[in-house]
């Protein structure tokens, strides 16, 4: 449909939208100032990875549309565990990690939203300051009779599980319950009026606009995003060394620029959309660009969504790396990483990155002078090698050691 209101004019034009409970209504309560609106994290792990970026992106178009994002942390949430996605039920955490991992990631959500007191400053909430006050007698009576178990049964997250009868914990079964909560408490307290999530949250998040309806009578709503593919048809965010972490604690940020830069040259476009704040119109030329100018766009696309994860400092120090290290003078071959704490005896570093399997074939290697750092000829098995720098082994073999 053709939209009035500028923020989901944004969200359709750039990607964002898969589905919406009532679009029209949504896009009428988006011409009003102070549309609030969440997405919910759970507390699993100490940081987000590109997966959750999308989310966090659609709080940040919220925000700069004028409306109040409010990033909720899972830290109740996080103790049960949500299925939706799962074969079996997750590792379930204590206090003191998921109090850990709050501190961590909440360091993301500061470089991504403005927070404070103002109307659309985000709000950073937490379940737990609800759900573990819960009395369980009186929420069974007063919520558990609004939820259908025929309906819950059908939930993608029950109903696959049921299928390949693979395990479901009644722990578990009370996730979407919980989720729904969330919603209610979330509207009572700031007024907020619409969830967002992945397309796998649409099961949860029409339980809590149903539930909102039930309890009293609040007019919620509901936006899912698509799931975002590689142009080969392969789960954005994974790589082989594993997931594409957000915080710098668990991947540095050349990685992270890393990642960007080499991405499918058919992603370019899309990817600038969705995840850097570049205009339109740039976006349309650089996703123009053909042959090897294409690399001019990913270095683009590398550079903006480093500098708004990571910062500007951050994204022009890979840059800067990237063209200092490839002998080639190109900004990123895609070069497997490793990461080094402190500068490492050229042997070591052989075997880390695989160039060598073992400590003599190493020494065999630097021997017959077939191994090179930064393109030098190495002589020496002992020398140590400090990070950034290129590992090269004969013409065709090359790995890249990062600082950790």
């Amino acid at each position: 449909m053709s939209y009035k209101s500028e923020y989901l004019q944004t969200l359709e034009r750039r990607g964002y939208i898969h589905q919406l409970t009532d679009a029209a209504a949504i896009d009428t309560r988006a011409q009003k100032p102070g549309l609030t609106a969440y997405v919910g994290f759970d507390l699993t792990g100490p940081s987000l990875h590109i997966g959750h970026l999308m989310s966090i992106m659609m709080l940040r178009r919220l925000q700069q549309h004028g409306g109040k994002p409010i990033a909720l942390m899972g830290g109740g949430t996080t103790k049960v565990g949500d299925p939706s996605g799962k074969d079996t039920q997750r590792q379930l955490l204590d206090q003191a990690a998921i109090d850990a991992n709050k501190a961590s990631i909440k360091r993301v959500f500061e470089r991504f939203l403005t927070f404070g007191d103002g109307p659309s400053d985000a709000i950073m909430a937490d379940n737990a300051e609800w759900l573990e006050q819960l009395n369980y007698i009186d929420f069974l009576r007063d919520y558990g009779r609004h939820f259908s178990v025929n309906r819950m049964l059908t939930m993608d997250s029950v109903r696959l599980r049921l299928e390949r009868e693979q395990p479901l914990s009644f722990l578990e079964f009370n996730y979407m319950v919980l989720q729904s909560y969330d919603f209610v408490e979330l509207n009572r307290r700031y007024a907020c009026v619409m969830q967002m999530g992945g397309s796998d949250q649409w099961g949860n998040i029409t339980q809590g606009v149903d539930l909102g309806r039930r309890v009293s009578g609040a007019e919620l709503y509901g936006l899912t995003t698509p799931l975002i593919t590689n142009a080969d048809g392969s789960k954005m965010g994974k790589t082989a060394g594993g997931a594409v972490w957000l915080n710098r604690e668990q991947l540095p940020d050349w990685d992270y620029w890393q990642y960007w830069r080499n991405v499918d040259d058919r992603d370019v476009g899309k990817f600038l959309r969705l995840f850097t704040d570049m205009p339109d119109d740039e976006i349309a030329r650089l996703e123009a660009l053909q042959g090897a100018e294409i690399n001019d766009a990913k270095i683009a696309l590398a550079n903006a969504a480093t500098t708004l994860c990571r910062g500007a400092e951050a994204a022009a120090a890979a840059e800067a790396t990237a063209r200092a290290t490839f002998a080639e003078g190109g900004a990123g071959e895609a070069l497997p990483s490793f990461a080094i704490h402190a500068p490492t005896p050229l042997v070591d570093a052989l075997v880390l990155t695989g160039l060598a399997t073992s400590k003599g074939e190493a020494r065999r290697k630097i021997g017959e002078n077939a191994v090179r750092i930064d393109g030098e000829p190495a002589t020496d098995p002992n020398q140590p090698v400090t990070a950034p720098a290129k590992l090269s082994l004969g013409k065709k073999r090359h790995a890249l050691l990062t600082a950790g």
